[in-house]
């Protein structure tokens, strides 16, 4: 099992109590908000937006606090203005990260994911160091109390994906970044709902890790993902079955 899908299972795992939600929900209406920037505040005719929403909804967000971050976004309110910025870097053992941000203080982020890279064994590197390592890719969550994996392949298989994973309690459905509208929608007219839909980084080659490297990398991507501006984090280690289990003990 791919990093990727590693970390796709684990982090979602993570219970949402109260002080991690408001860090979710921060993270949410940042990307509803510059969604609306580039796009415009209407939903129907920005896709980006559309599915900023979806997610917001899905993690519970009230619905006057989706309306002020489109505002905020249009203008209409006043708000800050975010900058989406790929980072890249190294983890413990070579692994590849990638970490998507949207920051409205490029210096200080920068700064603080140099320091959590460095805390964790890793390091920043330049511009298009890892970027080669991984492939932009349609990646959707479906929970497996929705439906099988035969009922699921049917009603993707004819809107272009590659693959469904099986990651744990969930299906991780992959396919190229044009698969991404014809993937959802054939989840909707199915009435299958989604945990998740975004367009990602997915490995093109994995290292594999021990467990000590598993759990220094676990805390490098638990970290990067508990900051702020991070919205995003992608990693291409390989978690062989003996070491998963040895971390589930």
């Amino acid at each position: 099992m791919a990093g990727h899908s590693h970390w796709a299972g684990i982090k979602h795992k993570k219970a949402i109590v109260d002080k991690k939600r408001g860090k979710l929900w921060s993270k949410l209406a940042r990307a509803i908000i510059q969604a609306a920037q580039l796009g415009g505040g209407d939903p129907g005719m920005n896709l980006r937006l559309k599915y900023a929403i979806d997610k917001a909804r899905a993690a519970n967000m009230p619905k006057d606090t989706i309306a002020k971050a489109i505002q905020r976004g249009t203008g209409e309110l006043e708000g800050s203005s975010y900058e989406e910025i790929l980072y890249e870097g190294y983890g413990s053992g070579g692994v590849a990260v990638m970490v998507d941000v949207l920051t409205d203080n490029r210096n200080r982020t920068v700064g603080e994911l140099r320091k959590i890279f460095e805390k964790r064994g890793g390091n920043m590197g330049n511009s298009g160091c890892v970027a080669w390592q991984f492939e932009n890719k349609t990646q959707v969550r479906v929970s497996k109390e929705v439906a099988d994996e035969d009922t699921l392949m049917e009603t993707v298989l004819d809107a272009g994906v590659e693959d469904i994973e099986d990651i744990g309690d969930e299906w991780l459905i992959t396919g190229p970044v044009d698969a991404f509208q014809s993937t959802c929608d054939a989840l909707e007219a199915a009435e299958l709902e989604r945990l998740s839909a975004e367009v990602g980084y997915v490995p093109t080659a994995t290292v594999p890790l021990d467990a000590e490297g598993a759990r220094k990398i676990l805390a490098l991507m638990e970290d990067l993902d508990d900051h702020d501006d991070v919205q995003n984090a992608y990693a291409n280690f390989d978690l062989p079955d003996e070491v998963m289990a040895e971390l589930e003990e």
